[in-house]
């Protein structure tokens, strides 16, 4: 899934979302994008000792962060207060936000660490690919298989999973699906979750590495060397 596709699409609807908010300063909105961030983390730690339930408004909490994350850029754009210090800002906030995001699943028991660290490994490569490519000048790369709002969607999705799956509903087993025995293995819906970021992750880096250096070549007269420009 690759939302970003659907930017200019959904550009009307995301203007009249902004609408509300358009006497709100776009930094207050990156930190409500950010705490809201840090609260699904805190929640999501706190399962080892609680219950899985407290998934359920892990998973709203993250979505609520992905909207305010969408807002504070339509908010600047629309107000024209966009800045390269709210870029920045901005920037710095997401990927807190995904390091608070997965360090609280790996605390939470119902992930393996390693895994999660590999996840965040992948997750900020991709990040820096994107911001590489304006670093030299190319502009920034949203593009791949795994952008920003494909994985706080997803990961909305798959802690609402994990606790209602958790949960006594009649068409949940009595034991919990997620716990499968496959081939001697154990897994949970974000254990799955997190292998799918490292894969996608590491495909869309590469991806964009190599969408940068073709396009470093073609700037450079056809250079593809990788070898600086001599200095005049």
């Amino acid at each position: 899934m690759v939302l970003e596709t659907y930017r200019e699409r959904t550009a009307a609807y995301r203007a009249r979302l902004a609408r509300p908010f358009l006497g709100v300063r776009p930094s207050t909105l990156t930190l409500a994008a950010l705490l809201l961030a840090a609260a699904a983390a805190g929640l999501e730690a706190l399962v080892r000792w609680s219950t899985p339930i407290l998934f359920l408004p892990v998973a709203v909490l993250i979505f609520l962060s992905g909207v305010f994350d969408v807002l504070d850029g339509e908010v600047a754009r629309s107000t024209g207060t966009a800045s390269s210090r709210g870029d920045f800002l901005d920037h710095t906030a997401d990927r807190y936000a995904d390091l608070l995001l997965l360090v609280g699943i790996a605390v939470s028991g119902f992930a393996n660490p390693l895994l999660a660290l590999v996840a965040l490994v992948s997750l900020l490569l991709t990040s820096y690919m994107g911001t590489q490519a304006q670093a030299v000048g190319l502009g920034r790369q949203y593009g791949g298989l795994l952008t920003r709002a494909d994985r706080l969607l997803l990961l909305a999705f798959a802690t609402f999973l994990e606790g209602d799956l958790s949960l006594p509903w009649p068409w949940a087993p009595s034991a919990p699906w997620e716990r499968l025995h496959a081939f001697g293995l154990r897994f949970t819906v974000l254990d799955v979750l997190l292998a799918y970021f490292v894969v996608a992750g590491q495909v869309t880096a590469l991806a964009r590495a190599r969408g940068i250096y073709r396009g470093l070549a073609g700037s450079e007269g056809g250079r593809s060397t990788g070898e600086p420009p001599r200095s005049r």
